[in-house]
């Protein structure tokens, strides 16, 4: 049986890689730097082999340990986004970019107002089944991704549900009691709008499905939509026009931010 092919990421490969080189110049053993950095040899070992992941709680032990002047630091980013399902990196690099992102959604709650309760108990519904190591890695880059909320400069903060994805109960009545909460706390922050789509409204202009339009720093517009595992972003001027004023409409037709959050508060109180 031949050796076992390393699969990580080459993100994750150049970081090992990178660790390595500064450790030894340092004349450092893996024992010694875990020593600096309050971590075991073991833990070392493992990220400089690519066995294990690097926290972003490592990567600063190791950039203070080695004073390596920001190259090791640098790669948090770049790490980061490993933790994000391949189809959505080039999306999260776009988001935590953005002047503004507003989003309709129809079967969840946004991933941006997800508590790590709701995210575990969605995470843990997945087909195929995930392993706990997989829902740790998930659920940390969801909530990682707040970062936009406090984001300076300010992003604007655009989001409707559907009654229906507020209604489904992920992972029981506390866990969508400690959501709704959440929603409710969302709203009142004044980058942030929150509207429902009514479940009366039968007709409207949303039906066609989910969608994200993003203002990037050059102020030009992108849509972003995704289904089944795959993902699909929009740059024509024509086609992220007619998509950006059926947004338009869907917002007009949704609950005014008060009407939503006094929704939402009933919804918390039917559990």
């Amino acid at each position: 049986m031949g050796p076992k092919k390393n699969t990580s990421s080459p993100a994750a490969q150049y970081f090992a890689e990178v660790l390595r080189l500064l450790r030894t110049a340092k004349g450092l053993s893996q024992n010694e730097l875990g020593d600096l950095m309050a971590y075991s040899g073991a833990a070392v070992s493992a990220v400089e082999t690519c066995a294990k992941p690097a926290t972003d709680e490592f990567i600063e032990a190791a950039e203070k340990a080695l004073e390596a002047g920001g190259l090791v630091s640098s790669a948090a980013k770049f790490l980061r986004l490993e933790r994000y399902p391949e189809y959505f990196q080039g999306f999260v690099q776009l988001e935590q970019e953005a002047l503004s992102v507003s989003s309709y959604g129809t079967q969840l709650i946004h991933g941006l107002l997800q508590t790590e309760a709701y995210a575990r108990a969605l995470f843990r519904c997945d087909f195929p089944p995930l392993d706990e190591e997989e829902i740790e890695q998930l659920a940390l880059a969801r909530l990682e991704r707040r970062a936009l909320f406090d984001r300076k400069p300010v992003c604007v903060i655009n989001v409707i549900l559907e009654e229906e994805a507020l209604r489904r109960r992920i992972g029981g009545a506390e866990v969508m009691r400690g959501q709704y909460e959440h929603l409710r706390a969302c709203a009142e922050r004044p980058n942030v709008v929150l509207q429902v789509m009514p479940s009366r409204v039968g007709v409207h202009a949303g039906l066609r499905g989910p969608m994200t339009v993003i203002e990037t720093p050059e102020q030009t517009s992108l849509v972003y939509t995704e289904a089944l595992g795959k993902s699909l972003l929009l740059s024509k001027t024509v086609e992220v026009g007619v998509l950006t004023r059926r947004y338009a409409m869907i917002r007009s037709q949704a609950l005014r931010p008060e009407e939503s959050v006094k929704l939402i508060g009933q919804l918390a109180g039917e559990l």
